[in-house]
């Protein structure tokens, strides 16, 4: 998946502490200036992704993120509760469901192609 041309570099890695779980985290650079940078924690025995933060960057510029923080009495994210994504304007508080994000499924294909559209946007 890391393995394509617009990719510039990669630095993510896998890591673990014991034989049940461990972490994914590192940063995607690509040649446009877009940084992915992400983190997880994983149950390898349940196959869980258990937690995450995956956060798309222009340059400094942080464009949008998503995580996995519940946020109950909001219910516009009911539909894919506790994923959602945190858009402008006013990033911190602005979110939206993340249908493609998932603790049963890697979300490094969805991610990776939403950039890939973001860069044709902008090129």
């Amino acid at each position: 998946m890391l393995n394509k041309p617009n990719i510039k570099y990669s630095s993510v890695i896998v890591w673990s502490g014991s034989t049940y779980t461990g972490t994914t985290e590192g940063e995607v650079f690509f040649k446009t200036g877009i940084r992915f940078r992400v983190r997880e924690e994983l149950d390898f025995e349940a196959g869980l992704i258990t937690s995450y933060s995956y956060e798309v960057y222009r340059n400094k510029e942080r464009l949008y993120w998503y995580d996995d923080f519940p946020h109950p009495h909001d219910r516009n994210l009911n539909s894919t509760f506790p994923h959602h994504k945190h858009i402008p304007p006013d990033i911190k508080h602005h979110r939206i469901p993340a249908p493609a994000i998932s603790f049963t499924h890697p979300n490094f294909p969805s991610i990776i192609r939403e950039i890939e559209a973001l860069e044709n946007v902008k090129s």
